[in-house]
C-alpha cells in the first residue's frame, strides 16, 4: 500500500525492497509533521517545530560507519581512515534489513544532493521515522514536481533505527552501523536515531564521485558578494573556529554554511538547508537561526524544553552539548535564491589556536594551502570535553577527515590546482587566543577578526606590507586599518616573547609530527612549505 504527493516512477518494489506494509512517497512538510506527530516520534513546539529526541546517539557513530571492500573501490579508498566491510557480510545485513522491514511503514523522499544540474546527485533515502523524511527534506534539495514524475534515485539511503546489527554476522562493530556500498549504490544506517548519520552520509558519498569528475568536494561554508556571484569566498574550518559565523555575513549572499563543490564552473551548494548547532544560541548574536528554533517545521533535537511552556532551554546541555535545528536555506533572509557562485576569490581557512602563536591573518601560497588545508589544524580546550585540562591540538585532514573516503593528498592537489587555475587568494585565519595561550591570554577580538576579513575580501588587503611569519613562512600584514598593528604579531602580544618562542616551536613541532605521513605523497613545493 502506498500514498504521497507524488507517484514515483519506481517504487520500493521495483529496487527489491517489498517488504513494507505502508510506504509514504514524498510527502510535503506538512503532512510529515502530522504523520510524525501521530506515530508519537516527538512534540510539536512553538510556532511549529518539532522537537524530538535522538536517544542513546545524540551525534555521529563514526567507528560504525564503513565502507564495503568491492573491487571497484579498491585501490580508491583511504583504507586507513574507511574501515571495510566484506561485500558478503554488508549482503547479509542487506537481506537481514529489508527481513526487519516487513510489515512495517516507511517514508521515501526524492531528493537531489548538489545545485548545479551536472553533479547533482539524485538520491532516495528510506526512512523509518517520519521526522528524518522531514530532516533530509530540509537537509537536501528538493526537486519541482515535474522533476519527480521520471526520477530514477542513483543511490538510496535505507535508515532502520528499531533494527540492530549483529557484529558476528554482519561483519561491523556493534549493533550500530552504517554502510556504504558504492558498487550497488546502496547505504544501510541501522540503530541510530541521530538525523545528521543521513546527511553526512550522502556528503560521503559525493566527496568519493566528485573528485573523479575533477570537483573539488568540500567541508565549507561559502557567500559571495551581493548581485555579484561571481565574488566568491570560501570558508574552511572546524567545530568552534566560526565557519558559521562568519559566514552568515549580512552584507554579502550566503551560498551555504556547510558543504559544498568547487566544479568547472565555479562554486555550488550541496544541500538545501542548515544543521546549526544550538547551544547557547542567542537572539541577539544569530537572531535568523534562533528564530528558526520556532518555525513551523524546524526540527529541534536534543533540546531541553519546558513540558507547558515549550520554551527552549539554549543554555541547558544536559541531553548533549551537540544540540542541533535543522531548517531550509530559505529561512536565512540573505540565503541565495540558485546556491551557486564564482569560483572562489579567497579561500579561507579558519583555526581556533588555543596556544596564542599563529597570528589574526596570514596569506597562503598554494602550497601553503594545501599544506594547511591537509593539516587541518584547530585546538580544543579547557572545558569542552571531560579530562581536557590543557590546550589539546586537533588535526582533521581537509577540515573532515570522517568524511573522506580517498586519500588527503586527492582533496589537497586538486584544491591546490584549483586555486592556481583561478588565481584564488588564500588565508588563515585565527579565531583563537592571543596575547598568551588559553589561560593567560584573551580571545581573539571578534571585532578585528571581521574588519581583517572584510579587508580579505574586499581587495584593500592585498596592498597592505606583509612580513615572513619565521615560524611557518606565511605572510602576515604589519599596519590594518582599525586594527591594533601589535595584535598582527603575536610575539608582540606576550609579556614574556622567550615564552613565545617556545610554544611557537612546540605548535611547529606538532605540525611536523602531524604532517610526516603525507610527506611522500606531496609535490616539493608543499614538502618546502612544510619545512617552512
Amino acid at each position: 500500500m502506498t500514498n504521497g504527493r507524488v507517484n514515483p516512477s519506481q517504487r520500493l518494489e521495483d529496487q527489491g525492497i517489498a517488504g513494507p506494509a505502508h510506504v509514504s512517497y514524498n510527502l510535503n512538510e506538512a503532512a510529515l509533521v502530522e504523520a510524525a506527530i501521530k506515530r508519537g516520534e516527538g512534540t510539536l513546539g512553538q510556532g511549529g517545530a518539532f522537537l524530538v529526541s535522538t536517544g542513546k546517539h545524540t551525534g555521529r557513530s563514526p567507528k560504525d560507519k564503513f565502507v564495503v571492500r568491492t573491487p571497484s573501490v579498491e585501490d580508491t579508498i583511504w583504507w586507513e581512515n574507511n574501515a571495510p566491510m566484506a561485500p558478503e557480510a554488508f549482503d547479509r545485513l542487506h537481506a537481514d534489513m529489508l527481513a526487519h522491514m516487513k510489515g512495517g511503514d516507511y517514508f521515501v523522499q526524492d531528493l537531489f544532493a548538489g545545485a548545479d544540474p551536472e553533479h547533482r546527485l539524485d538520491v532516495r533515502v528510506v526512512t523509518e521515522l517520519a521526522w528524518h523524511g522531514l530532516f533530509i527534506r530540509h537537509l537536501l534539495r528538493r526537486p519541482e514536481r515535474a522533476e519527480l514524475d521520471d526520477f530514477i534515485p542513483e543511490f538510496t539511503i535505507i535508515n532502520c533505527p528499531s533494527f540492530k546489527a549483529d557484529p558476528e554476522r554482519h561483519g561491523c562493530r556493534s549493533e550500530t552501523v552504517i554502510a556504504l556500498n558504492f558498487e550497488k549504490k546502496l547505504i544501510l544506517i541501522g540503530n541510530t536515531a541521530y538525523a545528521g548519520e543521513n546527511k553526512k552520509s550522502v556528503f560521503t558519498l559525493l566527496n568519493y564521485i566528485l573528485p573523479g569528475k575533477g570537483v573539488m568536494a568540500m567541508h565549507c561554508s561559502a557567500n559571495h558578494a551581493i548581485g555579484d556571484p561571481d565574488d566568491a569566498a570560501v570558508f574552511f574550518g572546524l567545530s568552534g573556529t566560526g565557519k558559521t559565523t562568519l559566514s552568515a555575513d549580512p552584507s554579502r549572499t550566503l551560498i551555504g554554511d556547510d558543504e559544498h563543490g568547487w566544479s568547472e564552473k565555479g562554486t555550488f551548494n550541496f544541500e538545501g538547508g542548515c544543521y546549526a548547532k544550538t547551544i547557547n544560541l542567542s537572539e541577539e548574536a544569530e537572531p535568523e537561526i534562533y528564530a528558526t528554533c520556532s518555525m513551523f517545521g524546524t526540527v529541534v533535537e536534543n533540546m531541553v524544553y519546558d513540558a507547558e511552556t515549550l520554551e527552549l532551554d539554549f543554555t541547558d546541555n544536559s541531553i548533549t552539548d551537540n544540540m542541533r535545528c535543522a531548517y531550509p536555506l530559505e529561512a536565512i533572509s540573505n540565503a541565495s535564491e540558485t546556491s551557486l557562485g564564482g569560483h572562489p576569490k579567497n579561500v579561507i581557512m579558519l583555526t581556533c589556536d588555543a596556544y596564542g602563536v599563529l597570528p589574526p591573518i596570514a596569506r597562503l601560497t598554494p602550497a601553503q594551502a594545501m599544506y594547511h588545508f591537509l593539516s587541518g589544524f584547530t585546538s580544543k580546550t579547557p572545558g569542552t570535553e571531560v579530562g581536557v585540562v590543557e590546550p589539546i591540538p586537533t588535526f582533521s585532514t581537509c577540515f573532515g577527515a570522517p568524511f573522506m573516503p580517498r586519500r588527503p593528498e586527492v582533496y589537497g592537489k586538486l584544491l591546490q590546482q584549483k586555486i592556481r587555475d583561478h588565481g584564488a587568494t588564500c588565508w588563515l585565519v585565527n579565531t583563537g587566543w592571543t596575547g598568551g595561550a588559553y589561560g593567560s591570554g584573551s580571545r581573539m577580538p571578534i571585532r578585528s577578526t571581521r574588519i581583517l576579513l572584510t579587508a580579505a575580501l574586499d581587495g584593500s588587503l592585498a596592498n597592505a606590507t606583509f612580513r615572513k611569519d619565521p615560524n611557518f613562512g606565511f605572510d602576515v600584514p604589519v599596519s590594518v586599518p582599525d586594527v591594533a598593528d601589535v595584535l598582527l604579531d603575536p610575539r608582540r602580544t606576550w609579556e614574556d616573547e622567550a615564552a613565545y618562542d617556545v610554544q611557537a616551536r612546540k605548535l611547529v613541532n606538532m605540525f611536523a609530527d602531524n604532517f610526516a605521513p603525507y610527506v611522500p605523497y606531496i609535490d616539493d613545493d608543499v614538502r618546502a612549505a612544510a619545512i617552512g
